[in-house]
Order: structure tokens, then sequence, then C-alpha cells
């Protein structure tokens, strides 16, 4: 059969699967694996090239279905038995649904789907962006699971379960000073409690009064059945004195509606819902509670983030927003200043400021006045202002110019007087330029000098600053290292006592964010009022930093030792702050953090050591829209899994007594995913663990949470479970990749080296691009687009290096040259091989006993072939044994001669790019690089000698011996910051 033959057999068997496809019912979990990560092509005669499976096409839908772009405003559509499919502006797939109406599910299974299509269109825009992960002091909540019995842990409350009480506030009637701030929290928050104040069973009416008999930082809850207008409707008084605290208090009034909800669902009383009877007081434990947000490091938060990040702050209580800006904000005359960087304009900060303001929120500038200006520094503009290349030349008139240019833009949209100055890490101060201008002198002189000079700049516009305290320490122990500022041992007193000492209104943040014993912070709680500071601020962190997700465990951990050194009798401080770093490019999506900011606002609310696991749970939920015990599950990322030995590893053994020093909590994920695949040194640290079953049930839970997720459900925000799920999926693949390789290739197996690549490495270059392509979306939903360009650039160096990998061990293990596989890319395996575990479904680990199963998250059943999972094709595609190129779209098969050398139990197919694989149907598109012979060096001369010259007999990566680097270590490892592109290297 010729070329033309072959391609009308593929077509007619794409048209039964299509038409097979159109008379399909309704079936949600179906068409959302279908579309899962892939872009909508519209137009019933659309039929563009696919290139690695990323489309679906119209024609191939159902008759009844309709596409929904998330910035329609259209009605709910009524249909039951059409399918709607909602995406985003570049068409990319987000969610599906059958119709939108409500109706009474005949069963559990029925029901869920039904609660699913009951939800009001799907629309992002106006859901708050928030993620999270798992505490040491909370236990893991059960999230799902069956009904209650005697023998079974409490039932929770699952993402379908209608809402049980509606949630009113009448803003119209509330505090003038509140009213815009509850309007942007009641039309914009995560979950409907509000918007089903008027449909749900029972409803909450929710009244504010602001009394001066409630102290500062204090609020009462009181509840009432029958007091309010709605007919019987249950009445809740907030009494409040700062606007914060009334926001505080709403917050715990949603969360005592989830819990009323979870109480009934185990058979508590109904009248918990109907007419509850409760009483909430709190009161702060700090004057300031403060959150910082780095967006310096690539991530620069678009306006929208900011203010979904102060609705969910508002209703944790905290009373600061912090914007870390070294260089990102515009200034008139500066054109260099934050140049290609995304800086936020007047008109931006101002709309910040406004917005948390009607919350009761203050925004306060954050910069650098003397380290950390390597991005400005770096342009030739400013090369005289340098001392070195991080450190700003103090003493120079210029400079102070500058800085008062600095101080008076980004104070002057804000309503807040006080600003935080930096001046942290600034390394080598004093050491370059200034010593060739000025001579030599003592660092803690230079630094008190250059102090005096900024803080006046503050005191002229009335500005009160303050300072990270870490370079007071490493100066007077004369050690740049970070353990100088951390030894209790290191005082400063007597160096600074001989400096001209700090101005008395300069506050001193005390940031640590490495300990978990309660004494270490305390120690230095201390020695920061000896310095003349009273009342220190404490900085905790949120441990976003060098990872992809934030780590919640070591975070929940961390931040407990600080804040109960900061609320102690001995140590306790005014102000609490928790920041939220980016370092290393940002590669971590800061809403991720939310569970950490929810942890700490609970903690400054309460004398208590502890919180409880279930008012956690119940307030992550009602506040933020997430499952914790889900979001809790996605920090396996970083931890260890046990050892193939049948040890127990470090993770699952109880914890040690902290021992009194700094700890860095893994960050394995980061360095699985960039490490270079074909070098693999860091591969050793993780042999003798079982990361491929690890990383697979991991990126099963998570897919599984975020594809069940619904936008209007319960937890909406478990959506975002996406991204550490895809990148779970990409560890499972990558992980021991080469040893897999290694082993094979060095007994000489060329068919069993094949086999490897094409079930583990192909798999994984498309896992990796799903997850470049859905970390691109989200990058661009919440921050800038500017700084993505360094992530792209490490996503384009693995995805090069992955097909370089990949090509070289074909033409090695097919005995071709590598120009002809080049134009071919018919590539066969041994039959019987399907995909890696980590792309099937949970229940099809096996592809020899379920070949037959349904597609996983990754996989669809067309996959541009027009071949179905687990459908055998025609005899006539599987006896064909050549493969042509996709360049020969009219010649004869025959007339082409064969390029791939025939191995036993082997196919191939490559008309249009199609590969057959295994005889299990499942069929991908691999379409062939086409270069004129003038530009591809496999075409250049015709004669043996070029194609033996372009053989691959050997792969010497693949012989070298690999060597642990840290024995027993999964540490926390940074990038070398001049191989930042491509980190295959330790810094």
């Amino acid at each position: 059969m010729n070329l033309a033959g072959r391609l009308a057999a593929l077509a007619a068997v794409s048209g039964v699967l299509a038409d097979t496809y159109q008379r399909s019912p309704c079936n949600v979990v179906h068409w959302t694996r279908m579309l899962e990560g892939r872009i909508l092509v519209e137009g019933r005669d659309a039929k563009p090239l696919d290139i690695e499976n990323l489309f679906m096409y119209e024609h191939d839908l159902p008759p009844n279905h309709r596409i929904v772009h998330t910035y329609d405003r259209e009605a709910t559509d009524r249909r039951p038995d059409r399918l709607t499919i909602y995406v985003d502006r570049e068409n990319i797939f987000l969610n599906a649904f059958c119709g939108g109406h409500r109706k009474q599910a005949p069963s559990k299974e029925a029901g869920a789907q039904a609660e699913l299509s009951k939800r009001q269109r799907m629309e992002p825009e106006a859901m708050d962006e928030s993620a999270t992960a798992s505490p040491m002091h909370i236990s893991t909540p059960v999230t799902a699971g069956p009904a209650p019995g005697p023998d079974r842990a409490p039932r929770a409350l699952q993402d379908a379960d209608p809402i049980g009480v509606g949630v009113a506030v009448d803003v119209d009637a509330a505090p003038e000073q509140l009213r815009a701030g509850l309007q942007q929290i009641v039309q914009r928050h995560n979950v409907p409690y509000f918007a089903a104040a008027r449909t749900a069973p029972h409803a909450w009416e929710v009244g504010f009064e602001q009394t001066g008999e409630v102290a500062s930082g204090t609020y009462h809850v009181s509840s009432s059945s029958g007091g309010g207008g709605g007919g019987g409707a249950a009445r809740i008084v907030v009494r409040y004195s700062r606007t914060i605290d009334a926001f505080r208090a709403l917050g715990q009034v949603l969360t005592a509606a989830r819990a009323a909800e979870h109480s009934v669902l185990n058979g508590g009383d109904e009248r918990a819902l109907r007419a509850p009877e409760f009483t909430i007081a709190e009161t702060a434990q700090f004057e300031t509670l403060a959150l910082m947000i780095d967006c310096s490091r690539n991530g620069v938060l678009s306006v929208k983030s900011i203010w979904a990040m102060l609705r969910n702050m508002a209703l944790m209580g905290y009373t600061m927003l912090q914007l870390y800006t070294e260089d990102t904000f515009k200034v008139a005359g500066e054109p260099f200043f934050g140049y290609l960087r995304g800086g936020y304009t007047q008109d931006e900060l101002r709309a910040v400021d406004d917005y948390a303001f009607n919350m009761g929120i203050e925004v306060v500038p954050c910069i650098q006045t003397l380290g950390h200006l390597g991005q400005m520094l770096q342009w030739p503009r400013y090369a005289g202002l340098r001392d070195t290349n991080e450190v700003i030349l103090s003493r120079l008139p210029e400079t102070y110019e500058l800085l008062d240019k600095l101080i008076g833009t980004v104070s002057a949209p804000l309503r807040s007087r006080r600003i935080h100055i930096g001046m942290d890490e600034a390394y080598g101060v004093g050491e370059g330029r200034f010593r060739a201008m000025f001579g030599t002198q003592e660092g803690t002189a230079i630094f008190v000098e250059h102090l005096a000079r900024v803080h006046e700049l503050c005191a002229r516009r009335g500005l009160r600053p303050m300072i990270w305290s870490d370079m007071l320490f490493c100066l007077a122990a004369k050690n740049n290292a970070l353990y100088s500022y951390y030894d209790v041992g290191n005082d400063p007193t007597a160096a600074f006592g001989k400096a001209e000492g700090i101005p008395a209104d300069i506050d001193l943040v005390f940031w640590d964010y490495y300990h978990t014993a309660p004494e270490i912070y305390a120690r230095k709680i201390q020695q920061h009022r000896e310095l003349g500071c009273a009342s220190p601020w404490m900085a905790g962190g949120a441990w976003t930093w060098s990872r992809l997700w934030c780590y919640l465990p070591f975070s929940f951990e961390s931040n407990r030792a600080s804040l109960m050194a900061a609320k102690s009798p001995e140590g306790r401080v005014g102000s609490f702050m928790l920041t939220i770093w980016g370092d290393e490019g940002n590669e971590c999506d800061f809403f991720s953090a939310l569970p950490v900011l929810l942890y700490v606002a609970n903690h400054a609310h309460t004398e208590l050591a502890e919180i409880e696991a279930a008012f956690m749970e119940n307030s992550f939920a009602a506040i933020c829209g997430g499952s914790l015990g889900d979001w809790m599950y996605a920090s396996r990322l970083d931890e260890i899994p046990p050892a193939d030995d049948g040890s127990e590893s470090a993770s699952q053994q109880p914890p040690p007594p902290p021992p009194p020093r700094s700890h860095l909590p893994s960050n394995m994920s980061k360095w699985i995913l960039w490490e270079d695949p074909m070098l693999s040194f860091l591969s050793p640290q993780y042999a003798a663990l079982d990361l491929d079953t690890h990383y697979t049930q991991t990126a099963d839970r998570l897919l599984g949470c975020a594809l069940t997720s619904a936008a209007r459900g319960r937890y909406p925000l478990n959506r975002l479970l996406r991204m550490p799920g895809l990148l779970a999926r990409v560890l499972a693949l990558k992980s021991n990749l080469r040893e897999r390789l290694a082993a094979p290739y060095r007994a000489g197996d060329r068919a069993a080296l094949l086999q490897a690549a094409e079930t583990r490495l192909r798999p994984l270059i498309e896992a990796q691009r799903e997850l470049w392509l859905y970390h691109r979306a989200r990058w661009h939903r919440i921050y800038k687009p500017f700084g993505w360009e360094t992530l792209e650039l490490r996503y384009g160096g693995l995805a090069a290096r992955l097909q370089t990998m990949y090509d070289r061990i074909v033409a090695y293990a097919l005995r071709q040259p590598a120009a002809v596989l080049r134009h071919s890319r018919a590539i066969g395996i041994a039959a019987g091989i399907s995909r890696h575990p980590a792309l099937l479904p949970a229940r099809s680990r096996n592809p020899s006993k379920d070949a037959s199963a349904a597609p996983g998250p990754s996989m669809s059943a067309d996959d541009g072939s027009g071949m179905s999972v687990g459908e055998a094709p025609p005899a006539s595609l599987v006896s064909v044994e050549l493969g042509w190129p996709v360049a020969a779209a009219a010649i004869d098969v025959a007339a082409a001669g064969p390029v791939v050398t025939a191995l036993p139990g082997v196919t191939t197919i490559n008309a249009l790019g199609v590969r057959e694989l295994g005889g299990e149907g499942d069929f991908w598109v691999q379409p062939a690089p086409l270069l004129p012979p003038e530009l591809d060096p496999g075409a250049i001369g015709n004669n043996d000698s070029d194609n033996e010259d372009d053989m691959v007999d050997a792969i010497p990566e693949l012989d070298e011996d690999l060597h642990c680097i840290y024995e027993n270590s999964h540490t926390s490892l940074l990038l070398d910051y001049s191989r930042v592109t491509t980190p295959s290297r330790l810094g």
C-alpha cells in the first residue's frame, strides 16, 4: 500500500473514532482527562499540525458542547447534556462541566458529578490565588474516604458537598470605614459562603459594631438565633476597635460556619447551623503583624495578585504589608533603575495602598540603601556609585542624592510614614572602590556613618526607618558568614559602642528562618535590646526560596519556635513579620505559602503554644478555599521516602531534639528537576531511595485533587495543586534516570537501552513540556511577565539536554547515523511496552495486566493519530516495518527504502509523524525536523564516509562512574549564580 493509501486508512480510523466520541454520553471525568494540558483549537474544520499532542480540535468534541473563555460573561448553561469547556485567554484547557443547573443526585457518584455540574460558570479572574502544604505541629487531616463508621475517622467535607449555611453581610449597614473593604471581600472571596446567603438551607447575618469598650487588638463575636431580619436567620454581632480586627473576626465567623457544617455532617445537632450559640474572643499578641513579599527576584506580583493576597491577609488579621523592591519601582529621571524588571508605577503603588487601607492594612515600602543593589549597579550609568558589585559607595554625595530620590519616590504614593531601608548582607562594604578612594577604615564605622546619613534623609520626609539587623553582628564578628549572625556568643555591643551609635528611632528587624528551638531566638532578641533597641522586630520565613513549592513542615516548625520566643514574657516583642523570599529566580508560586500565613496569624492571636489541627483545617478551607490535608501532601516533593533496604528514613523516625544550630530543609525536588540528566551528579545522594514510587504516588493524589476541584466548590484553590502534581510526575520519570540507562548501555544490550529510552526518557520529555507550559501560564497569571525569561532558559536548557540525550541513545541503540534519524524519527520499541507508570492512572500501574485502562491525567484517549488507548490498531498498520520522513508526503513507501534497522518485535509507523508503541495502540505525534540540505550537517555529502562520521558508537557520559558528594545527606543546595540558567553545578 502506498503512502496515500496509508494516510486514507489513518483518516478512516480517525473518522470512526470521532463518530464514536460524538455518540458518547457527557462524561466529565473522561473529557477532563482528554483535555488536560491541551490547547483547544476552535472551528470544526481546523486541522493544524499537532506538535507533541498539544492540541484538541473542536471537530473531535461531542456535538453538544460549548467552549467558554474566562473573560466571557454569559449566563449559566441549563442543558445537562451539554459539555461546557472552560479555557483561558490562550485557549489552554482549565476545566469541564456538564450543564450548570441543580438536580437531585440518584447516587453518590452521580451526586458528586451533579454537584460539579450545578456550580456557576468558572470565573478564575474573580478568585483568590492561593495554595498550601504540611506542618509538624498540626496532624494531617482526613480529606477523603468513606462515611464514618464505628472504627473510622469522621467524614470530611468534600468539594462537591453543598454549602449548608450562607453568611450574609449587609455592607450598607456596616460602619463606614468597613464598607469598601467588606465589598472587596464579599464580591471576591474564594468560597461561596457569601453567595449562598440566599440559597443555603440556613443563613447567618453578620453585623459590626465599633466600640471603645473593646481594647485595641481585641474583638468579640456573639451569636443569637432569629434575631435578624431574614425570617429567623441567626444573628452574629462583631464588636471591635481596630478595622483589621473586624476583618479577622469575619474570618473566624466563616471558620465557625465551616466547623458547624462538619459537626452536623458527622451526626451533630442541626441547631449548630440553624440556631448557633457561640462566642469568640481573641486578642492580638503583637501590635503589628506584617507580611513581607519579595518582588525583586524576577517575580513582581501583579496588582491583582497583591489584592488577592490582601483579602486573605485581612481575614487572617495581618496589619501590614511590605513589598520588597530593590529596584522594581519606577523612578522619574532614572531609566536604568529597574530597567526591564517590571517595576511598579506610582499609580500601581497607590492602587495597592488604597485597597489595603479599605481593610485596615498598612502598606510600607521596603527597599535597599546599601547592599543588594547589584541589579542597578550593573548598568554603566551607575558605575561611579559602586563600592562592590552589590554594595553602593557610601560617603559619596552622588550616592545620597540618588538614595533621597529613591526614598521620596517609593514613599510618595503610600499613606504610611514608616519605611524599611534594608541594609542586610552588605558584605564587602568599604572593601571595594571605597578603600581606593577613602582608605582602609573599620566596617562598623562605615556602616554607622552611612546609616546616619540615610536616617537623615528619612527624617526630612517624616519617615521612621527600620533595618535588617544582621550586619551589626557580622561586622562586629568580622565574619560575613551567616552563622556569625546567629552565634549566641557574638555580642556586637562592644564594637558598636566605639562607633557613633545607632539612632534611637530606627527599628531593628531580627530575621531568623533556620532554628527550631525558642531559646535561640530569645537570646538573640535580648542581644538586640542590649544594642539599645527596646522592642526589636522578629521576622520568620515561609520557605519559598530555592524551591518550586513552599515547604510547609519546616516553615511551621521554625515559625512556631520564633513565635513562642516573641510571645514569651522574657522575649516579648511588639511586632512580628513573616517573609516570603524568591531567591534563585523565584521559581515558587508565592500563594503556596498561604498555610504558613494562616498558621502564623492564628499563633499571633493566642497565647497557646499549639494550634489545633481541626481549627487549622476549618480556617484554611473557609478563608483560603483549599483542603489543608491535600495541600500539606504537596510537601512530599522535598521529603525523603523509605530506603530500599527496608530501614526507615530520617523523615519517618521520630525527630530528635533540635540541636542549637541552623537547619536547611531539603530542596531535593529542585535539584532532581534541574540537574543535567546525562551527568546526574547528585543521583548518588538518593540512589537507595524509591523515588519513582514516592513521586508517582504524590503526582496521583495532587493531580487528582486538581482535576476534581470545582471553580465554585468548597476547595476551588485545590486546582493550584496541578503545579506540584506535574512537578512530581516529572521527578518520578527523571529520578535515577541515568542509572536505568547506564545499566543496559554498559551491558551492551541495545534493545533494552532503546526500550528504556522509549518508556522513560521519551515520556519525561513530554511531562517536562507540560510542566513548562503550566508554569508559564501560572507565572503570567500572577506575576508581571518580566523575569520569566530566566526560568524559561532553565526549562529550555533542560528540554534541549533531554532531547539530545534521547537522540544520541536512539542513534546508538539502532546503529544508525544521527542525520538519518533526524530526518526519519521513525523509532519503534519492543511490543508490549507502554508508557511509564507515572503517566498511567493509579489503577493501571502494570500495563501488561491492564492495557485497556482509561487514560491517566496526562494521557488522552485520542493522541492525535486517531487511535484509541487500549484498542488494537488495524493489522495494516501493525504490519508496517519501515519508517519514512515526514517531509515525504506523496512518495511511495517502498521507494523511500528502509531507514531503521528492524529489531525483533518492533513495529514503527511514521506517516505524518505518528508512532505506534508496542501494539497497544498508544500513539502520539512526533514530527521530523525539516532542515534544508544546506543547513543540515547530516546532509552535507552523500557518501558513506559522511554517515560513518555521524555514527554514535559510544556514549562516554554513561561510562563515567558517579560518586556521592554528601554522604548520608539530603541537604538544601543553592545554585551557582554564575550558572543560574543551567544549574548543573553546586553553588
